[in-house]
């Protein structure tokens, strides 16, 4: 069997190398003769599956490493009777903890602490659950919306205009053109107006879900609005401008963990594995690394604000990545080229889940408040 992959897909050898010969491509630039010979196709969101892309070739299965599906033509590939398979939820632990990475630095930048803070959450699916759970364990006041979700299943609806009266909107659904309930520049100018003066709205769902001309004209002329991109219109050439206007941004990477990459290879190989009448074997756990920081501990007088944003920064620090990307774009000659870098090269990065945190034995409270943040809390 051939297989072409996006080179930025981990773990491809390990999880297919009994497949057949494996031939690692830059995502972004596939061509129909890249793909012609292959058999298994498997991509990230960088590489429109289109008929284009496909035709006149003789894959038989397409595997996306990614929760998003809009860049495969989803009815092409049922039309030819290609076997399909994504990665629902394989990062959503990465994004919760990329939102409260953010979370922590408004906290500190404002001087209040997390409860303090009502959170609207845009889309209610595997990523949008997970934190709306996470937040209203700490105690945080949270409204989401969602038309294709029932209350059943995740809670509490509100509509849209009440979610954007929140101190924070932050968005996580897919991106849709059509249909009857379209995101594509779900927020534009009036959805901005109708926020506070002062709202941090973060974005690491897709970039289009944000008009970001309306964005950057609003952010000119309310100086006390904060945005928090790690998607944008137009990537990878996004508008550098906006950037310089943003609160934190960050180069598409709110999923980026390694947790998040190698269970989106590991979905995609069990859905090729069913679709090939192959048997499952097995895999991920032997190749999970040790985590960079393992443990954080605290004494029993550390105030629980300031654990919690110790602990959340030990697991992921936001301002890292936007220095990071900062500095690259400034110095950039190639826009294009510079941001799929920054992807490429991203360093190794654990879920918060894999943190360890200390307590004292007899401090319940701090205890709690770590546990409802989502951390493997031990007492010492």
């Amino acid at each position: 069997m051939q297989i072409v992959a996006d080179e930025n897909i981990p773990l491809i050898d390990q999880f297919f190398g009994d497949f057949g010969e494996i031939t690692r491509l830059p995502g972004r630039t596939m061509t129909n003769e890249d793909v012609r010979d292959a058999d298994l196709l498997l991509v990230r969101s960088v590489t429109q599956v289109t008929p284009e892309l496909l035709e006149g070739s003789r894959v038989k299965f397409v595997g996306t490493a990614t929760i998003g599906k809009d860049h495969i033509d989803l009815d092409y590939l049922k039309k030819r009777g290609i076997g399909f398979c994504s990665a629902p939820g394989c990062n959503a632990q990465a994004v919760v903890d990329y939102v409260m990475s953010a979370l922590s630095v408004l906290v500190d930048t404002r001087g209040i602490g997390f409860e303090d803070l009502s959170v609207g959450i845009v889309g209610v699916g595997n990523v949008g659950l997970k934190l709306r759970q996470r937040l209203e364990q700490m105690g945080l006041t949270v409204k989401a919306c969602d038309p294709f979700k029932s209350e059943a299943d995740v809670g509490i609806l509100s509509a849209l205009d009440e979610v954007l009266s929140c101190d924070v909107v932050t968005l996580h659904t897919p991106i849709e053109k059509s249909g009857e309930h379209p995101t594509w520049h779900l927020i534009g100018e009036a959805e901005l107006q109708r926020m506070k003066p002062d709202v941090c709205l973060i974005n690491a769902s897709r970039g289009a879900v944000i008009d970001n001309e309306a964005l950057l004209e609003h952010l000119k002329t309310h100086d006390d609005f904060c945005a928090i991109l790690d998607v944008w219109e137009n990537e990878p050439e996004l508008n550098t401008e906006l950037l310089d206007w943003c609160a934190l941004g960050t180069p598409h990477i709110a999923g980026y963990s390694l947790d998040g990459k190698m269970r989106g290879t590991e979905l995609v190989y069990q859905g090729a594995c069913e679709f090939f009448g192959l048997p499952i074997r097995g895999k991920l756990a032997q190749f999970l690394p040790e985590p960079g920081i393992k443990r954080v501990n605290f004494g029993e007088q550390a105030p629980h604000y300031q654990a919690l944003r110790t602990a959340i920064r030990a697991a992921y620090e936001i301002r890292v990545d936007d220095g990071v990307m900062r500095s690259a774009v400034r110095h950039s000659k190639d826009l294009k080229a510079t941001f799929d870098q920054l992807r490429r090269e991203y360093p190794l990065r654990r879920d918060t889940t894999t943190l360890r945190v200390g307590v004292p034995a007899r401090a319940h409270d701090l205890q709690a408040a770590l546990e409802n943040a989502g951390f493997d809390v031990r007492v010492k």
